[in-house]
């Protein structure tokens, strides 16, 4: 089933190009120069009922700006945006109610109020059932230990403490679909792990369909199976993480350690490099596994450890960003 459909979804904006000086000031005033700049530039992609989907980009690649259309903040200039079925821009009253917001900079909890007064408000704003929202506030302290600071005005909250109190507001509706935009933004371990609790275990017992943008590439690696990335307002990859690695870096290394400096050689790896008693080699993830190449080794010549090198996610999409350059 069909969570989000979007299809050759545009956004466009109109700049005045300045030009220097008092005279480029005084022209632009009366005959200001005007440009027409693509933010989304024809994009298509469908996201399945209770997907994590990572949606990733450089900085002014479209991410945001593609989530706000999703949300019906913005307009579309041209192409649709469906979230179960709902145009956002045109039935935003219905599309609202299965959705949840949140931007990790901004938060949507009333600063004169204490967290749970900030709660009772939304209950208000959604007209969420007293059952409903016990029973939900009730999972949501499980999983994010709210309670401990539920009664804190939400100015004096940490920014751990507030992004866990964005979550919830977000989640007390009971959306069927949430937009995560930097939700671990400037948090400390412990919070990061909490969120991405979070966001595991709603969508495990819930069923929710989560679109994450983020810069934190170990967010990507523990939630994420599908990768969108964008950049310039294009989609440039889409699909699974494994499938993007693969491409990527479709091999590993394996480093050998021996007793001396004699070393095994094999059909199947090649020796990148060679310091005294420590070999590099670099084998094909779809040809061999690395633990076969150990036994294969092993049996030629004993050694004392051996280690392999997994590709770093975050260079994978540093390459994947390179080639969209």
């Amino acid at each position: 089933m069909e969570a989000i459909k979007v299809e050759h979804l545009v956004k466009e904006y109109t700049i005045v190009k300045k030009e220097k000086g008092l005279g480029g000031a005084v022209k632009g005033l009366f005959a200001p120069k005007k440009e027409v700049v693509r933010a989304v530039d024809d994009i298509s992609f469908v996201i399945p009922k209770g997907e994590i989907t990572a949606f990733i980009g450089p900085n002014g690649a479209g991410k945001s700006t593609t989530v706000k259309m999703m949300s019906g903040i913005l307009t579309p200039t041209s192409g649709s945006v469906l979230i179960k079925g709902k145009n956002p821009a045109t039935q935003r009253k219905e599309v609202v109610q299965n959705l949840g917001v949140v931007f990790g900079q901004r938060t949507q909890l009333n600063w004169d109020l204490r967290l749970g007064e900030s709660f009772e408000l939304m209950r208000h704003i959604y007209q969420i059932e007293p059952s409903l929202y016990e029973e939900n506030m009730k999972m949501m302290d499980q999983i994010l230990g709210i309670s401990e600071f539920i009664n804190t005005p939400v100015r004096q909250l940490s920014l751990g403490q507030r992004m866990r109190g964005d979550l919830v507001s977000a989640m007390l509706h009971s959306p069927d679909i949430i937009f995560l935009d930097e939700p671990t933004i400037g948090l400390d371990v412990e919070g990061k792990y909490a969120i991405r609790k979070f966001i595991k275990e709603i969508n495990r017992v819930k069923g929710t369909t989560i679109i994450l943008t983020t810069h934190d590439l170990q967010d990507i690696e523990e939630l994420c199976k599908r990768l969108i990335i964008i950049n310039r307002g294009k989609i440039m990859e889409d699909g699974p993480l494994e499938a993007l690695i693969d491409r990527i870096a479709p091999y590993k290394e394996l480093v050998v350690v021996y007793f001396d400096e004699e070393f095994a050689e094999h059909e199947k790896a090649e020796i990148v490099s060679r310091e005294g008693n420590i070999v590099t080699y670099r084998f094909e993830k779809k040809e061999m596994t690395g633990a076969r190449l150990i036994c294969d080794l092993s049996e030629k010549k004993k050694f004392k450890d051996a280690t392999i090198k997994e590709t770093k996610i975050e260079d994978i999409i540093r390459i994947a960003y390179a080639e969209q350059i």
